[in-house]
C-alpha cells in the first residue's frame, strides 16, 4: 500500500474504503441525492428573496409577494429534509462500513501466527480495533459527504451568483484562490499533526494496559513513581501533538473570517455604490449576494475543518489496513480433515526457532503409538512447550515433518487439527464470563447437563456448586475471583469436556496444591485412558506410570524409555532430575 505520510490526500486509500460501500451502494446514492437537494433548495433561497425584493418590495407591489413568502418557507422545509435525512443515512452508512471493516479485521487478527503477537503490543492492537475504526465512521459521516457538501454548494451558489451579477461575483472569486491556498497548505500540516497524535494515542493505550496488566509487578518493586512519570512523558507527546493542531487551527480560522469579511464589505460597498449611483445592481441583488457571501466562505472553512476529520479517519483506514495487510497468517491451505483417528503422532527431525539462528528444537524425532501416555521433561527453556505449539501449529516448524496417523499436519485444515486435541496449559487465562461458558468456551454442542456430568467424575462439582450462582458464577477479567488451583481445575475440565483425540497436559499440576493435584491425578488417568496424550511435566512424580518418558536438553532429545529404564541409567539427566526432586522434598520433611 502506498504510504500517504507526505500527501494530504491518499486516493489509493480512499479507493480502498469506497469497496467497503459496494453492499450500501442503495444507501450511498440515497446519500448523495440528499446533498444535491440540501444545496440546490439551499442556493435557491437568495435567488426567490432577490426576486421579491426586486418585483414586489422595491416596486412596492403586493400582489405576488405571499407567492414568493411561501415558495421560500418550502424552500426551508425541503432544506430541513434533506439535512435530516443526509445526516442519518451518512451516519448510518459510516456504521455500517466500520462494522464490516472491524469484523474483517478481527477475523484476520485471529489467524495472526503466536510470532505476531510475542512482537506486537495488545493496547495498539484494541486501538486499530476500536478507536481507529471509530475515526473512520466519521469519514462518511463527517467528512466526505459534508465536503462533498460543501463544495457542491461552492459550486452553485457561485453559479448563481455569476448568474445574477457577474460583477459583483468577481470580487467574491478573487479572494477565494486565496482561501483556496490557505486551506491547502493547513491541510498538510494537519495531516502530519494527527498522524503524530494518533501515534501517541496508541503508546498511551499500550502503555496503560500494560500498566495495568501488570500492576502487581509495579507495586511489588515499588515503581509506582517510576511508571507515573513515565506517562507524564508519554501524555505531554499526546499534548503537544494536540496543541499543535490548535495552533494551526488559530491561525487558519481567523484569516479565513477575515478574508470573509473583507469579502463581504467588499460586495456591500462595491454593490452599493452600483445601486445607487450606476444602477448595475438592484437591491435585491445586493441582498442575495450578502446572503450568498457567507454561504461560499462558511462552507469552505467548514471544508478545512471537515478535512481534519476525513485526514484523522484517514490515518486510522492507514494504520487500520496495514494490520489487514498483514501477511503473518498461519498458512491454513490444507484440505485434509481428521474424523475418526487412532491417534498415532510422530515427530520427525524437527527443527524450530522463535527467533532466527537461535534454534529451540534441533532436529527432534520420536514417536507416539495411539492410546499410550508420553512425558516430556527437562530443565526450562529446554524446548518441552514448544512442541505444544508445534502440535497446535500455533507455530511453524523450519524443517521436519509432524505426523498424525501418517498425515502431515500442514495437510489437515486447522479446525479439525485443533478440534481433535485438547491442552491444559500452566498459566490458564479465564474470559470475563461465567465459568459454564469458560468451560464450553459457547460451544452449544456441550450441554450444560454434560459439563456437571464431567466435574462431578472430576471431583469438582462440589466446589463449583459452593460459588455464587454456581456454574453461571462471573469469574470477572482473566479469573480473579478464583484461585490458582481452582483456575486450573476449571481449565482441565475445559479440555475434558471436549473429548479429544489428542490431550496435552502443559505443566497442569504446577501451580496448584496437593489436593488440588490428587483431584487433576484422578482425572488425567480416566481422560488419558485409551487416548494419546502428552505430559508435560515438572513434578515427576506425576509421570511415573507414563508409556514413554522423552527427556529434552537445549532443544535435543537426550534419554528416552520407561521411568524404571531411565532411573537405571546412572548419572543420567532423568536420573539426575529425580534425585534433585525428591531428595530436596526429603530434606524439607
Amino acid at each position: 500500500m502506498k504510504n500517504s505520510k507526505n500527501t494530504a490526500f491518499d486516493a489509493h486509500l480512499f479507493k480502498r474504503l469506497l469497496y467497503y460501500i459496494g453492499p450500501y451502494r442503495g444507501i450511498f446514492i440515497l446519500s448523495l441525492v440528499t446533498v444535491f437537494g440540501l444545496v440546490v433548495f439551499g442556493a435557491l433561497r437568495p435567488k426567490v428573496l432577490q426576486l421579491a425584493i426586486d418585483t414586489n418590495i422595491e416596486q412596492r407591489f403586493e400582489p405576488g409577494f405571499l407567492k414568493y413568502i411561501l415558495l421560500m418557507l418550502g424552500l426551508l422545509i425541503l432544506e430541513v429534509t434533506c439535512n435530516l435525512l443526509f445526516i442519518y443515512y451518512a451516519s448510518w452508512l459510516g456504521q455500517s462500513v466500520v462494522r464490516d471493516i472491524r469484523t474483517k479485521l478481527f477475523k484476520h487478527i485471529l489467524g495472526f501466527k503466536m510470532k505476531y503477537f510475542d512482537k506486537s503490543s495488545v493496547g495498539v492492537l484494541i486501538t486499530r480495533t476500536v478507536t481507529d475504526m471509530e475515526r473512520i465512521a466519521d469519514i462518511f459521516g463527517e467528512g466526505l459527504f459534508m465536503i462533498f457538501s460543501d463544495v457542491l454548494k461552492m459550486v452553485v451558489v457561485g453559479a448563481v451568483m455569476f448568474y445574477m451579477n457577474w460583477r459583483l461575483s468577481l470580487i467574491v472569486f478573487c479572494t477565494l484562490p486565496i482561501v483556496l491556498i490557505a486551506t491547502k497548505i493547513f491541510q498538510k500540516y494537519m495531516k502530519k499533526a494527527f498522524e503524530d497524535v494518533r501515534t501517541e494515542v496508541s503508546n498511551l493505550n499500550s502503555f496503560v494496559q500494560e500498566r495495568l496488566t501488570g500492576m502487581k509487578i509495579v507495586q511489588i518493586f515499588a515503581r509506582e513513581e517510576i511508571e507515573y512519570q513515565n506517562f507524564k512523558a508519554i501524555n505531554a507527546r499526546h499534548r503537544k501533538g494536540w496543541i499543535k493542531t490548535v495552533w494551526y487551527n488559530s491561525v487558519f480560522f481567523p484569516i479565513a473570517e477575515l478574508l470573509s469579511s473583507i469579502t463581504l464589505g467588499t460586495v456591500i460597498w462595491v454593490g452599493g455604490l452600483n445601486t445607487v449611483l450606476e444602477q448595475t445592481a438592484s437591491v435585491g441583488d445586493l441582498t442575495a449576494f450578502i446572503m450568498m457571501v457567507p454561504m461560499i466562505f462558511r462552507p469552505l472553512n467548514q471544508i478545512a475543518n471537515k478535512f481534519n476529520t476525513l485526514q484523522m479517519g484517514m490515518v486510522a483506514a492507514d494504520r487500520v489496513f496495514k494490520v489487514i495487510d498483514t501477511t503473518s497468517n498461519i498458512q491454513d491451505h490444507g484440505e485434509d480433515t481428521i474424523e475418526t483417528i487412532k491417534g498415532d503422532l510422530e515427530f520427525v527431525d524437527v527443527k524450530f526457532s522463535y527467533v532466527e539462528n537461535e534454534a529451540v528444537l534441533k532436529g527432534v524425532s520420536f514417536k507416539v503409538t495411539a492410546g499410550d501416555t508420553i512425558a516430556i521433561v527437562g530443565s526450562t527453556g529446554a524446548g518441552k512447550s514448544t512442541i505444544v505449539n508445534l502440535l497446535n501449529r500455533l507455530y511453524d516448524i523450519d524443517s521436519g515433518k509432524i505426523t498424525i496417523d501418517s498425515k502431515d499436519i500442514k495437510t489437515v485444515s486447522l479446525k479439525s487439527l485443533r478440534e481433535n486435541i485438547a491442552v491444559v496449559l500452566q498459566d490458564v487465562f479465564l474470559f470475563a464470563d461465567t465459568i459454564l461458558n469458560n468451560i464450553t468456551l459457547n460451544n452449544p454442542a456441550i450441554s450444560e447437563l454434560e459439563v456437571q456430568s464431567a466435574a462431578k467424575e472430576i471431583g469438582v462439582h462440589d466446589f463449583i456448586m459452593s460459588l455464587p450462582n454456581g456454574y453461571h458464577y462471573n469469574v470477572k477479567e482473566r479469573g480473579v475471583m478464583l484461585s490458582s488451583g481452582q483456575r486450573q481445575l476449571i481449565s482441565f475440565l475445559r479440555a475434558y469436556v471436549t473429548n479429544p483425540k489428542i490431550l496435552i497436559l502443559d505443566e497442569a499440576t504446577a501451580s496448584i496444591d496437593s489436593y488440588s493435584e490428587q483431584l487433576i491425578q484422578k482425572a488425567t488417568q480416566k481422560i488419558t485412558h485409551g487416548r494419546t496424550s502428552i505430559v508435560i511435566a515438572h513434578r515427576l512424580a506425576t509421570i511415573q506410570k507414563s508409556d514413554l518418558i522423552i527427556v529434552l536438553d537445549a532443544g535435543e532429545i537426550v534419554e528416552k524409555g520407561t521411568h524404571k529404564e531411565l532411573l537405571a541409567l546412572k548419572n543420567g539427566f532423568y536420573r539426575n532430575l529425580y534425585d534433585a526432586q525428591f531428595l530436596t522434598k526429603n530434606s524439607t520433611l
